[in-house]
């Protein structure tokens, strides 16, 4: 394959809600979009989510990134070996610019799939794609009325499993329990995602002690790499700790605290720099004995949908559980159609797209993207 042209631009859809927690609130996607074209006209697509609280980018960082690099791939990247090539001598560049390399890695794929005539998965010596997909109802920091109705929406649609956003208010964080008691949700279905809220481990600890609710695991409670005081939340209140700032390098794994039981790594295609470099921090969580949550960021397109759905099928028993595809359940438009996206109980059934087995992404993205 020869590569004609790598175009980046900012993606932005807007949501039917905004989209609150402790770090942000949002009401649009915030994405980059890349579009990889071939010798022969043929393109492939992807998309990569910039998070200056996650990963130090923005959109227009990850721009600049694809001016800097755009000449070099165009002339060393011509098959999967050569981009493994590439991800494998320019690892501090793309630490230092996940999300952006995220969407150019994927634009490559999804062309190099549809040249080969081949889907993600053996494209990337993967088993093919099969099965069905549960994925996670996901509460945001709402007042206690609409934080209420949501819930009873996920349950009217049959989910099993919550994510809640907490945002350090007792009062307002006590509503959100007090309403999962009273649907009669079990606290071993249930999440909490803190977003780095809590400075110190004893503050933390005092804070969910307060809401009398065993959340099963806890995402994020302190500051970023405080791996010593997120073990001691863990003793304290017999919860699992979730990583997801605090863990985008496998070299990260080496630093927690034993035992690995009580660690799960909440790990997002675009945080991690991709599906290449995904599938490797997999394989050594894997090897440490850290469970996976295959997470997603606010607003993902089908695009990153797909490409987390290749990193869930390979993580196998040790999944966890699963986060994203929103699709049009959020944004008021997708980049696909039809878009990727899970049905009644939060299950996303590959039956249903058959178009999965197609080469590439196996995508039908709109022109208008």
């Amino acid at each position: 394959m020869t590569l004609r042209s790598i175009a980046a631009s900012a993606l932005s859809i807007p949501f039917k809600l905004t989209f609150r927690h402790a770090a942000a609130a949002r009401a649009a996607t915030q994405a980059l979009w890349v579009v990889a074209e071939g010798e022969d006209g043929a393109r492939g697509f992807g998309e990569g989510c910039p998070r200056e609280y996650v990963t130090d980018e923005s959109v227009a960082s990850a721009q600049r990134f694809v001016d800097a690099h755009r000449a070099a791939w165009l002339a060393e990247i011509r098959d999967v070996p050569s981009l493994r090539d590439w991800v494998r001598d320019h690892r501090s560049e793309i630490d230092a610019n996940p999300a952006a390399w995220t969407a150019v890695e994927l634009a490559v794929l999804d062309l190099l799939g549809r040249q080969q005539r081949k889907a993600l998965e053996p494209l990337l010596g993967l088993p093919p794609l099969g099965g069905r997909f549960r994925y996670t109802a996901v509460l945001g920091d709402a007042a206690p009325a609409a934080f209420a109705a949501e819930l009873a929406r996920y349950r009217q649609a049959g989910f099993r499993d919550f994510k809640v956003k907490l945002a350090g208010g007792a009062a307002r964080d006590s509503a959100k329990v007090r309403a999962l008691e009273a649907a009669g949700i079990a606290p071993q279905s249930v999440r909490a995602d803190a977003n780095n809220l809590w400075q110190g481990q004893e503050a933390a600890i005092e804070a969910l002690r307060a809401l009398r609710f065993p959340f099963f695991a806890v995402e994020e409670p302190l500051q970023a790499a405080d791996y010593a005081g997120m073990a001691g939340i863990a003793d304290a209140l017999d919860a699992k700790i979730i990583l997801d700032e605090s863990m985008a390098r496998p070299a990260q794994l080496d630093a927690l605290p034993a035992p690995a039981s009580r660690w799960l790594v909440n790990l997002r295609v675009s945080k991690m720099g991709g599906a290449l470099r995904s599938l490797e921090f997999l394989d050594r969580a894997r090897q440490h004995g850290a469970g996976i949550i295959v997470g997603a960021h606010v607003g993902e397109t089908s695009v990153l949908t797909r490409a987390a759905l290749a990193v869930a099928s390979a993580a196998g028993d040790s999944l966890v559980a699963q986060e994203g595809a929103f699709g049009t359940h959020l944004l008021e438009r997708d980049v696909a159609e039809p878009p990727l996206m899970f049905g009644a109980g939060g299950v996303l059934d590959t039956d249903a797209f058959p178009a999965l087995d197609a080469p590439g992404l196996g995508l039908e993205i709109r022109e208008a993207a």
